[in-house]
């Protein structure tokens, strides 16, 4: 018998991602992702078993996507512009994808098991590629001699956390749509996310002439 067409994996996978940020684990049901994709409930039994099995394959593939464009990124031979390429993948990542992102630590803190290994699995991934480009960097002479984990926060503090504040505004369903516009405008946007990380960048950037 033929295994029936892997089209059919990608719009259950297109359905899920629609339907994850507001339902969560627990609001999301295998009947409304097949409706949502239009195929019927067998096909998702088919392809994917169980709800948790689905979830995991949701944002195992939305992060791999990622972590395949900052292994690129990182690979460049001068490791300053490296750290601001990955920097600059994480950025856009987060950006685009805050509210399943958002969604994945709510339901980390209602101890979904799904959610949770999904961050312990996969958080320190980037936080090693990161933290591999800063040493890199400091062996280089390029940035300053400072504990890369401490890099590390400045960095995920300048660049990520204006994103999730900037979710908290843009999602309140009290913000004014002029509050909500200035965030998108002055915060979300690609030029928005380039000059965090170029203020990054130049912070941890050894001055010149500097010793250590």
């Amino acid at each position: 018998m033929p295994r029936p067409s892997r089209n059919i994996d990608v719009a259950l996978l297109r359905a899920g991602r629609q339907l994850y940020p507001a339902a969560g684990v627990q609001g999301l049901s295998v009947r409304s992702v097949a409706e949502r994709a239009g195929v019927n409930l067998g096909m998702f039994h088919y392809h994917f078993r169980s709800k948790d099995a689905f979830v995991r394959a949701l944002l195992t593939e939305m992060y791999n996507g990622m972590f395949g464009d900052l292994t690129l990124a990182a690979g460049d031979a001068r490791p300053v512009e490296a750290l601001r390429n990955a920097l600059l993948v994480l950025a856009r990542f987060a950006r685009d994808n805050r509210r399943a992102l958002r969604r994945i630590l709510l339901d980390a803190l209602d101890d979904e098991p799904v959610a949770r290994e999904f961050i312990s699995t996969n958080m320190p991934r980037h936080v090693r590629v990161i933290l591999g480009l800063v040493k890199a960097g400091q062996r280089s002479g390029g940035l300053r001699k400072l504990p890369p984990t401490q890099a590390l926060a400045f960095a995920a503090g300048a660049v990520a956390a204006p994103i999730l504040l900037g979710t908290l505004i843009t999602e309140h369903r009290d913000s004014p749509d002029a509050v909500r516009r200035a965030f998108e405008r002055s915060v979300l946007t690609d030029p928005a996310l380039a000059q965090r990380v170029d203020l990054v960048i130049a912070a941890l950037c050894k001055p010149r002439g500097a010793k250590s």
